[in-house]
């Protein structure tokens, strides 16, 4: 069981997401990218993560390369700033990386969107490799090199676009993630459907007992689904000038939420909050019935996701909203649904509308 799907940037190949079930492959691709016993890696992971899979990765890569480090950071949205990047560029200087060397970002979105800045800056950029282990990361963070970091409360704010070498997904780890992080990963392909494939939304209410089972020929298939859809976005529009934006759909509000919560609540599950609001707000514009809209509601809520936040204020989701990176000529670009399975961007909500929604979800209307 193995799927390649090749990514490209302005029409020439970029690199590939490679869909395995183990690590066995990997020092092979590596290889095939022209990566030698001369170059240096630095393997960047979380301390969740790091203490799971670094040392097994780390001995694997040792027969391949003659110097391979590691640096781990403490879990947590908290580390995703310049301080942590800080300490990486000096764990590199110390030992002696340059422009021929690179570096693997493995965990979760956090250590992608890190570790993707940081090589990106350093000598002014160095090669990456995404090995995503959670199921969220899989489907989106490692794909289409956005990377970034928080800038004080401002999440994402600091960041570019660069692309990683190589995605490289080893299904097996998802076996260590626990239930609440497979159900954050599924609030990601669960929008994948309702933006791109209504057909696949569907597809996933009728796989989730196998989804939960961690049946391998289901992950696989889903993954693989998820992402052929958001490669085909990023292609054809790889800096977020239009179409790419449709991946934003449940995050203005997501976001807003997850800042307001001290990201004690997952990313996934944040972005579920978000989908509803976003989806009232396409049933309130005329787009969706409330039959569809109350089907979305009934399979996030299916796949364990919160479909309303409470303890937050709804004018405070409204304020930290208009602090988003999206905003537009002081305009919040939303994303609605035409359709299930249809999307488009939105500019011309007003904030009694969008307060509307938020009430919705914060269980204050």
């Amino acid at each position: 069981m193995a799927k390649t799907i090749p990514v490209t940037c302005n029409g020439k190949f970029s690199y590939s997401i490679e869909i395995r079930q183990s690590f066995s492959d990997l020092t092979a691709s590596l290889a095939r990218l022209g990566y030698d016993n001369s170059r240096r890696v630095c393997i960047v992971s979380d301390s969740n993560v790091g203490k799971i899979y670094c040392k097994e990765l780390q001995s694997l890569l040792n027969q391949s390369f003659d110097t391979v480090t590691s640096y781990i950071f403490e879990a947590g949205e908290s580390s995703k700033n310049i301080d942590t990047v800080q300490m990486l560029y000096e764990h590199l200087i110390q030992n002696g990386f340059d422009r021929h060397d690179f570096l693997i970002a493995l965990g979760g979105g956090v250590v992608g969107d890190l570790t993707g800045f940081a090589a990106s800056t350093y000598l002014r950029g160095i090669d990456f490799v995404q090995i995503p282990t959670s199921l969220l990361a899989q489907v989106d963070s490692s794909i289409g090199g956005k990377t970034g970091i928080d800038f004080k409360q401002y999440k994402n704010m600091v960041g570019a676009f660069y692309q990683p070498k190589l995605v490289y997904m080893n299904l097996s780890v998802l076996q260590t993630l626990p239930k609440r992080q497979l159900s954050s990963g599924a609030a990601e392909i669960l929008k994948h459907g309702l933006i791109k494939d209504k057909t696949y939304f569907n597809w996933m209410n009728s796989r989730q007992k196998k989804i939960y089972e961690l049946d391998m020929n289901t992950l696989e298939e889903m993954i693989f689904r998820s992402c052929n859809i958001k490669r085909e976005v990023v292609e054809n529009d790889p800096t977020e000038k239009g179409e790419r934006a449709l991946l934003n759909f449940g995050h203005t509000i997501g976001h807003a939420v997850e800042k307001l919560s001290d990201f004690q609540l997952y990313h996934g599950e944040c972005v579920s909050i978000g989908i509803v609001a976003a989806s009232y707000l396409s049933m309130r514009h005329g787009n969706i019935s409330k039959s569809e809209f109350a089907h979305i509601l009934d399979t996030l809520s299916s796949f364990e996701l919160p479909t309303s936040v409470a303890e937050v204020r709804a004018e405070d989701i409204l304020k930290t909203s208009k602090s988003d990176k999206k905003m537009k000529a002081g305009k919040i670009n939303f994303i609605l649904l035409h359709t299930l399975g249809n999307a488009y961007i939105y500019s011309d909500l007003s904030d009694e509308e969008i307060l509307d929604a938020i009430c919705f979800i914060a269980k204050e209307g």
